[in-house]
């Protein structure tokens, strides 16, 4: 790569996603001099197709002690909420003893209280990132409404709406009527409704990767599209990074950011984490005969609806099936037919299906943390369904480490190194 004639500390950032983009964006803001990476164009991933929700009020843990009596039907029942491929249930063995472990009761309660700290401060830490690029109008003004079609799904969901109250997150009880009012298009059989209104949705979440992109180059950004291959390291310190094309990248300091795929590059340094893939799949409507201006979800149906990229787009269910699989668009299939449910009017035109893989971790709180085993590295993965949601405040969180800024949060529940 040559030699560099500036003296910053230069960084490279695997992964160009919504946390990839804006960590490189907000480390260039602190004086860093950054080079970002990525195997595929910028945004295409799970940045691409996700949900385009800022979901603040979503950070419980998916274990649950019930969870284990339902593994069977997520093996056998192609069309559940969850779906575990038989062929590949063998190899995600050890991630669902980890994942199980997490349902213990105290354990459950600290992981609440680790994503609950996280969602307190993520809507305010994304606002104030938009406005640095001039782009608050990205975020809905309108939140998101969670629907009931019956006294016992209300009460189903009791234990998320308690734990909201005990960390002190804002929701409002809906009427059926209030439900109607707020969005004619819903169906008039619920029960009733949750308001979520700090629950935004974002206008395109793909353009908004693109916004935060193109600030980072028009600041002197670089964005190389490559696949690594390795590692060089002196010192207990990555010094060059291998590419598949035979390019090399001398760095200072790196930062492992590249969602799913993350883990096969956390091998490559000898430091695995117990990362999967949960595969998602969406359904872009761009004529769907109806409008909408909250997001909704429907806990019991186990689908989202968001208007976003300029339709609405139907998603929800998890498939564990690895990286290499093909994509199974049955899922977005079944998501569909629910929303219909919800949707009466919803008509299926001018439609697109999209797969993606989100970073799972089996306690679902994020890695934000320096290396345990390497000097100058740093990870930000695992964020699941939550990425654009954590985005700005783990851009944020990873500057302050990397320019040893203090920061105001205990920060050990998001360690590399606590599995």
């Amino acid at each position: 790569m040559g030699m560099r004639e500036d003296k910053k500390t230069r960084v490279a950032v695997l992964g160009a996603g919504i946390i990839g983009t804006t960590i490189a964006y907000e480390l260039q803001k602190r004086g860093k001099s950054v080079v970002l990476i990525d195997r595929n164009e910028p945004g295409r991933g799970a940045s691409f197709g996700n949900m385009a929700s800022i979901a603040v009020t979503e950070f419980l843990p998916s274990s649950r002690p019930s969870i284990l009596s339902q593994i069977p039907k997520w093996v056998f029942d192609p069309e559940g909420p969850v779906s575990i491929r038989p062929a590949y249930l063998p190899r995600m063995a050890f991630w669902l003893v980890r994942f199980l472990k997490a349902a213990r009761p105290k354990t459950m309660e600290a992981l609440s209280a680790a994503g609950a700290a996280l969602c307190h401060r993520a809507l305010t830490d994304l606002q104030s990132m938009l406005d640095g690029i001039d782009n608050r109008d990205a975020l809905s003004s309108e939140g998101c409404i969670s629907l009931y079609g019956s006294k016992a799904e209300l009460d189903n969901d009791n234990d998320h709406i308690s734990t909201l109250e005990r960390y002190g997150f804002d929701y409002r009880i809906l009427s059926a009527k209030d439900v109607k009012d707020l969005e004619p298009a819903i169906t008039d059989h619920i029960h009733c409704g949750l308001l979520f209104p700090d629950n935004k949705s974002v206008s395109d979440p793909y353009l908004l990767v693109q916004k935060f992109l193109a600030a980072f180059l028009a600041n002197g950004g670089e964005v190389l599209k490559g696949e690594v291959t390795g590692f060089r390291k002196t010192d207990d310190q990555i010094r060059f990074i291998q590419l598949a094309d035979g390019r090399t990248v001398a760095v200072d300091e790196a930062v492992l950011s590249a969602g799913a795929y993350t883990g096969r590059l956390s091998k490559l340094l000898g430091e695995p984490i117990p990362l999967e893939t949960e595969r998602g799949y969406h359904t872009q409507i761009m004529k769907p005969n109806i409008s909408l201006r909250h997001s909704i979800i429907w806990p019991a149906r186990a689908f989202m609806v968001t208007p976003t990229a300029g339709g609405i787009r139907v998603g929800g269910t998890v498939e564990m099936a690895g990286l290499d699989a093909a994509p199974d668009y049955r899922r977005s299939k079944i998501t569909v037919r629910h929303a219909k449910e919800a949707l009466p009017e919803l008509t299926v035109e001018d439609a697109t299906e999209w797969m993606g893989h989100r970073p799972a971790l089996p306690d679902t709180v994020p890695i934000i943390s320096p290396s345990a085993k390497v000097k100058n590295l740093f990870y930000a993965t695992g964020h699941g369904h939550l990425g654009v949601t954590y985005s700005a405040t783990t851009a944020q969180l990873i500057a302050d480490m990397m320019t040893n800024i203090p920061i105001g949060m205990d920060m050990t529940p998001y360690r590399v190194d606590r599995f």
